[in-house]
């Protein structure tokens, strides 16, 4: 009996002990989570049909690689159509700024020359000499005229008498009104000549010269400046739309941003992809975090932060890692995260930026955050 007794007696006191260190023994302060990276989603701002696909999924891709390439359809052509425009605006600019030719100036120079001497002829008149040769015009016309009279009558004498035929009366009568006609004419010719030119011929010649000289001036000082301004803003804008071509064909070729895993391809040469559409996703390899729940009475951590984080993949080794985020709002432990405390309780989620680590650890692995190895930022 007294046997039996000591040995509950021993037993309680181990149960005792054990319920002791149950209640002082401390756990450690850890949290678990998984190790995530950024999905990058990639595509063309163009869009179009698939020309060719460089990469299958789980590739490794670095930065600048290409990942699709597209047809180009018709950018080739405007491309050409641009660069024609945009040389013929630089042209155009060039001329403006450039001016006028020397011939062209010289033309203008001719030109208003001329004018001003037709102007002195009109104001001159005409020359004596030419006022006598229509004084002479005018008398030898009036002479043909008298031997024209002369000859109608002698030739209606003889119709008279019965000795002329009709045709010389009619020949004799035509001549005699064809000369009287002609001194009419001279005389018209010669007043004319002595009146000098009109008043409203020299006005216009005036005006025409005027004209000239202005435009001789215009010629002379270039194009305005605003001219030159606004060829030099289509040259600009020409150019503009070269480089918007230009940009549309680089996004044919739809290249790696960074370092990263292909994810997701869904594509075949040949394939429609809509602008500013994904057309894969590459998993980010060079900045990877975990994703934890921190519960309340563990939340002494503040962003920026140092902890470290242990993998199952690599036993007794740590990497260092940096708070980068820490929700203001508590939650409900997910039920794929294992923590000491109940599930029940409310946690608050974190996220760990990966320091170090990058090129060994991979998305998917389990990780433990570390909450003791802590260590604060010291502003300095």
């Amino acid at each position: 009996m007294a046997t039996r007794l000591i040995v509950l007696a021993l037993l309680a006191a181990v149960l005792l002990a054990a319920l002791v260190y149950q209640q002082s023994r401390v756990e450690p302060s850890i949290v678990s989570g998984f190790v995530e990276a950024d999905e990058i989603r990639v595509g063309s701002r163009v869009g179009g049909r698939v020309k060719e696909v460089y990469v299958v999924e789980g590739q490794q891709v670095e930065p600048e690689d290409l990942l699709v390439e597209l047809e180009p359809f018709d950018l080739a052509e405007r491309l050409a159509e641009a660069q024609a425009r945009a040389q013929a605006a630089e042209a155009e600019l060039a001329r403006l700024e450039a001016g006028f030719r020397r011939e062209e100036i010289l033309q203008g120079e001719a030109y208003a020359l001329q004018l001003d001497a037709q102007l002195e002829l009109l104001r001159a008149g005409p020359r004596e000499q030419t006022i006598g040769a229509a004084e002479a015009r005018l008398d030898a016309a009036r002479s043909e005229a008298r031997l024209a009279e002369q000859n109608f009558r002698r030739a209606q004498e003889v119709f008279e008498r019965g000795a002329a035929t009709q045709e010389e009366m009619d020949r004799a009568t035509e001549q005699n009104t064809r000369a009287a006609a002609m001194v009419v004419v001279r005389e018209q010719e010669l007043a004319e000549l002595q009146a000098g030119s009109r008043p409203e011929e020299i006005r216009a010649a005036e005006a025409a010269l005027e004209q000239a000289k202005q435009q001789l001036a215009l010629t002379r000082d270039g194009f305005r400046e605003e001219e030159v301004d606004a060829a030099r803003a289509a040259r600009d804008a020409a150019k503009a739309a070269v480089e918007v071509v230009r940009k549309q064909m680089e996004e044919l070729r739809v290249v790696a941003p960074n370092r990263g895993t292909v994810e997701a391809v869904d594509l075949q040469p040949g394939d429609l992809v809509a602008a500013g559409a994904p057309v894969l996703s590459l998993m980010d390899r060079e900045r990877l975090w975990v994703r934890a729940y921190v519960p309340e009475n563990r939340l002494h951590l503040s962003v920026g932060a140092t902890v470290e984080l242990t993998v199952d993949s690599f036993p007794g080794e740590s990497f260092r890692g940096t708070v980068a985020f820490i929700s203001r709002q508590a939650e409900f432990t997910p039920s794929n995260v294992q923590t000491p405390e109940e599930r029940s309780k409310q946690v608050f989620r974190i996220k760990v930026t990966l320091a170090e680590g990058a090129e060994r650890l991979r998305p998917g692995m389990a990780a433990d955050v570390h909450l003791d190895s802590a260590q604060e930022v010291v502003n300095e």
